[in-house]
């Protein structure tokens, strides 16, 4: 496909430069910043993106929570976290005049690293083939790099474009914090259009599923040695729960109408167990019946589905469990919803920040991206339901999210960045 000269330059100069792309990863890779509610280790990697941006002749902006005049009392702030030294890194480069603006959006945060062993330093950044490895490498620091890349390939190339382009990385965005991109948005660091840089695998994201998570306590008496018959423990619990889990995956697929651009996924809104606890392990326990089981459940939403209504599904289901014959609860179940309910939600395929998005990509890659929901929750909702601007999730492909020897493939980060450069330019020129 012929390009116009200008997207050649840009193309070019992302393919010259595709080393400095990984340098900046590695970097940020390298200095932790895990979100362990209520506490987060964001600070020294915003120092870092902080100090990257003055060397460039922006004015980066790093503000508290506390510098956000109505944030606490916003009906989506979730109290309890603690933010002392955990700011948000804003900045802008400002445009010529009468251009659309541009925000590349990214959370800084990461996931624990865990106790899953990890073959790879997770906060090396090492690069093996077209594998980079760390935490947050993937999801989603190669966002944040990308990000950070083209802020400076504008500066390097000397780009004045018509409309204001910024930058932001916020904090507290893991465990449905979502808190930073709050701040964001009230504090009224908004644009034209916006492109969260989550690893969407080089497809264009316009939607996001719900999700929402009860923690469930299953107790029973325990010990080795009862007098007269045995009673339910909580592994028969357990085993006739998880036997049951598939009535409320089944009943969430009948009430749930798939979202358009959830049409094409096997299972719209999946019905996981995601942990389950029943004693401590190891020789230095004692071998017993545990009196206590815990399981984390995780649904997922279609955009446009109302919490109280889910919430009443699951309700109806986990009552359902302690009634009738052969069941083996004593006692119900107990349960507890975590804090954040975070809604699913979508923008139009037809609206110009996605069609623009996507003639661009199809004119860098060869081929039309895909065009599709993500496959989970995310932040991006804030971005349509509080500040009302067209959002989507743009960025590369890696793989082992949230898990040991988490990575990012290193021709898709620079793919990516590519897309971005050329549709920055395009998006900001236009008056």
């Amino acid at each position: 496909m012929n390009l116009p000269a200008v997207e050649n330059q840009l193309i070019s100069y992302v393919e010259a430069h595709a080393n400095r792309l990984i340098q900046i990863l590695q970097d940020i890779v390298r200095i932790p910043s895990e979100n362990t509610p209520p506490i987060g280790r964001e600070g020294e990697c915003q120092k870092y993106i902080a100090r990257f941006l003055s060397d460039l002749d922006y004015v980066p902006i790093a503000y508290s929570f506390d510098d956000v005049p109505g944030l606490t009392q916003h009906p989506l702030f979730i109290a309890g976290r603690d933010y002392k030294n955990r700011p948000n890194i804003a900045a802008r480069r400002k445009g010529t005049g009468n251009g659309r603006s541009l925000l590349l959006s990214g959370h800084i945060d990461t996931v624990p690293v865990g106790t899953l062993p990890w073959t790879k330093d997770p906060f090396g950044g090492a690069v093996e083939g077209n594998r980079l490895y760390g935490r947050g490498s993937n999801d989603m620091k190669g966002g944040v790099a990308t990000n950070l890349f083209i802020m400076e390939c504008l500066h390097n190339l000397n780009l004045r474009l018509p409309g204001d382009v910024l930058f932001e990385t916020v904090i507290d965005e893991e465990f449905g914090g979502v808190n930073g991109t709050l701040a964001g948005r009230v504090k009224g660091f908004n644009a034209d259009a916006a492109i969260i840089s989550e690893p969407s695998f080089l497809r264009i994201c316009p939607a996001q599923r719900g999700g929402r998570i009860a923690h469930v306590t299953l107790r029973a008496s325990g010990g080795v040695l009862n007098e007269g018959a045995p009673t339910p423990g909580v592994i028969e619990q357990l085993t006739y729960l998880l036997a049951k889990i598939k009535d409320f995956a089944d009943q969430r697929r009948a009430n749930a109408k798939p979202h358009p651009l959830y049409a094409d996924a096997a299972d719209p809104v999946p019905v996981i167990v995601t942990k389950i606890i029943t004693a401590p392990w190891g020789m230095k326990e004692p071998i017993t019946v545990p009196e206590e089981c815990k399981l984390e459940i995780y649904w997922q939403a279609m955009p446009g589905e109302k919490q109280e209504d889910i919430d009443r599904e699951f309700l109806a289901w986990i009552d359902s469990l302690a009634v009738g014959s052969g069941t083996p609860f004593a006692h119900p179940p107990e349960f507890v919803f975590t804090p954040r309910w975070l809604p699913g939600s979508a923008i139009s395929a037809n609206e110009p920040l996605v069609t623009e998005l996507s003639e661009c990509a199809t004119r860098v890659m060869g081929k039309p991206p895909v065009i599709a929901g993500i496959e989970g929750p995310c932040d991006m909702y804030v971005f349509h339901t509080v500040s009302h601007t067209p959002a989507v999730l743009w960025g590369a492909r890696g793989g082992n999210t949230h898990a040991a020897d988490e990575y990012v493939e290193i021709d898709s980060l620079v793919e990516a960045a590519k897309v971005l450069l050329v549709f920055v330019h395009e998006w900001c020129s236009a008056r």
